[in-house]
């Protein structure tokens, strides 16, 4: 066997390997990278953040960050458990800050560390769009989304080693590697994150209703994110999906995880008034 047949053959052995279940779909996932290596990176990692940042303590608005937090956690476990998944956030470490920048974004790290910017509050407007927004960042978490962008990345890696074996073309490497860059970004690691966007929506969208938040007001959400300014790029391009396919997915999710709600005797929703 030569080289280039090795290293294919090494990166589909691992690949065969290194695989988790979803327990939201049952799918097989990449998985190079285990929660045990990754969860104590994440949480170092999210302390230098709010060792680096301004974290708002004892407001209105931090209270509401923590308490949709809690109930977005405790949708998510009830809800895992009712999949037969009983002990998957066993190693999370639930913390919930608010950190004061004018930047409208909001992130969950692998293992539960939550964190949401002050500048995406006043498009949120209230507290039922904020559970919107952190049942959708958990969804990636629970999902392994952040590992499976790292396997991802590391059989990006191999294959661009093969590539290189291969051709063995010192003079004209840099635009073969170039060119494969390109091919691999457009045509697998960015529909590949779209496709987790899409995936966290929907989870996220379940997740908010069994939490007692009124999951209509997701798409609602969106269009005033959409009307927020910026200019997106094509959606090939970009590793979310345009607004307009976003709202339109969340318009037809609703009822749907209206409907997983009430299994967990959900008939009804908080209220949703501007804060």
């Amino acid at each position: 066997m030569n080289i280039k047949n090795k290293i294919v053959a090494f990166g589909g052995l691992l690949l065969f390997l290194s695989c988790a279940t979803n327990p939201f779909t049952g799918k097989q996932t990449m998985a190079m990278v285990s929660n045990d290596q990754l969860f104590p990176s994440s949480f170092q990692q999210y302390n230098q953040v709010l060792s680096e940042s301004k974290v708002v303590k004892g407001t209105a608005e931090a209270e509401m960050i923590k308490r949709v937090g809690e109930r977005i956690a405790t949708a998510s476990e009830r809800w895992l458990n009712a999949l037969g998944y009983q002990g998957y956030l066993k190693d999370y470490r639930w913390e919930y800050n608010l950190i004061q920048s004018e930047v409208a974004n909001a992130w969950c790290m692998p293992g539960g560390k939550i964190a949401f910017y002050t500048g995406i509050l006043p498009i949120a407007e209230n507290e039922t769009a904020i559970a919107a927004i952190m049942g959708h960042e958990v969804a990636h978490a629970l999902a392994n989304h952040g590992q499976q962008r790292m396997s991802a990345s590391m059989l990006q890696q191999i294959g661009a080693v093969g590539l290189n074996v291969a051709l063995q073309d010192d003079e004209n490497i840099g635009l073969y590697n170039q060119a494969y860059g390109i091919g691999t970004t457009v045509g697998g690691m960015l529909p590949f994150s779209r496709s987790h966007e899409e995936e966290a929506d929907k989870i996220g969208l379940y997740i908010m209703a069994i939490a007692g938040y009124n999951p209509d007001e997701a798409s609602r959400l969106w269009v005033r994110m959409g009307s927020s300014g910026g200019q997106s790029p094509p959606e090939i391009l970009s590793t979310h999906p345009s607004t307009d396919s976003r709202i339109a997915n969340l318009k037809a999710l609703a009822p749907k995880a209206k409907a997983e709600a009430q299994k967990f005797g959900v008939t009804s929703y908080r209220p949703i008034t501007k804060f």
